[in-house]
């Protein structure tokens, strides 16, 4: 549903307006596609817990050939956060993207999941089924991701789910303390490339797009950041049996926020679906964006 003073801007090639929630939260929506000159399918892109559009630089390209819709989550990137901060599970993001479809005039379409995004577009298939037709899940899984996390160490499930945990919740109580840092920080191309030299992150096809994408995300503050990442670490996983659509998963294979192995054997318990292992990390979209955009047209043509 459209607030009533939704406000429309255009950046390069996005444009952004405000959607309000069922729950009356303000969410800052966009889309890739603001003259409606796309001629393409529609995607609905939930991203990646906190994150932003540069995070895409194959679907910021004006010939990518997809309409994308997207928002940004609840207390980012200009959305507001709700009056009661329990309300940022993955239940109210799957809110937050059905009043973003609403808006945008999309009865039915092909979800594309980043990240925590997957979690959210897989619990969407579930609930909502008559509102999806595929489902693209790239270096995420359709829930308890925190027992994903870290799988380049090969550590068991519960002490991987107890640490990133505890880690998150030390940096929520300190945020407060680290965001001033981290706003000061100097984004640019040399601090992207350092970036990818850690391992958390490799190198990037378009370091300036990835700088800006960096830059945005910080501008979070650190502590509700966090406050997001435990709220959504409680989703269980989603019941594959009863999903008929379509899926793809795309793996980065040393990915250390989203185990490769549990996107590999959650293809395995879907009856439509196909994993594809990429030489990436977790941002294996901004490292390789035209192989994932390619198999993205790939997997658009065979849903119709």
């Amino acid at each position: 549903m459209a607030s009533p003073a939704a406000r429309e801007t255009t950046h390069a090639r996005l444009a952004f307006t405000d959607v309000l929630s069922d729950d009356g939260t303000r969410l800052r929506a966009w889309t890739n596609d603001p003259d409606g000159s796309i001629d393409g399918p529609t995607v609905v892109l939930c991203n990646g817990l906190g994150t932003n559009p540069w995070a895409w630089p194959a679907l910021l390209d004006p010939d990518c050939g997809v309409r994308v819709v997207s928002w940004n989550h609840r207390g980012v990137g200009g959305s507001d956060r709700p009056t009661d901060p329990s309300r940022v599970r993955i239940e109210e993001f799957v809110e937050d993207a059905l009043s973003v479809m609403d808006h945008f005039d999309v009865d039915a379409a092909v979800l594309l999941g980043w990240s925590m995004g997957v979690n959210t577009m897989f619990e969407l298939a579930a609930t909502h089924p008559e509102r999806v037709r595929g489902l693209f899940a790239v270096a995420g899984v359709p829930g308890d991701t925190f027992a994903t996390m870290l799988a380049p160490f090969r550590l068991p499930r519960s002490v991987a789910r107890t640490v990133t945990v505890n880690a998150s919740r030390a940096l929520k109580h300190g945020g407060c303390a680290l965001t001033p840092i981290a706003r000061r920080l100097p984004v640019g191309r040399r601090a992207v490339a350092a970036l990818g030299r850690t391992g958390f992150m490799l190198p990037v096809a378009d370091p300036d797009l990835a700088a800006r994408a960096v830059a945005e995300f910080l501008t979070t503050p650190i502590d509700w950041y966090f406050h997001l990442a435990l709220s959504t670490s409680r989703h269980a996983r989603v019941s594959l049996s009863g999903l008929t659509v379509p899926a793809f998963f795309v793996a980065g294979r040393w990915d250390v926020l989203s185990g490769s192995r549990d996107m590999f054997t959650a293809a395995e318990r879907m009856r439509d679906a196909t994993y594809v292992e990429l030489r990436g990390s977790h941002f294996v979209q901004m490292e390789r964006p035209a192989e994932v955009h390619a198999l993205l047209l790939e997997f658009l043509e065979r849903v119709g």
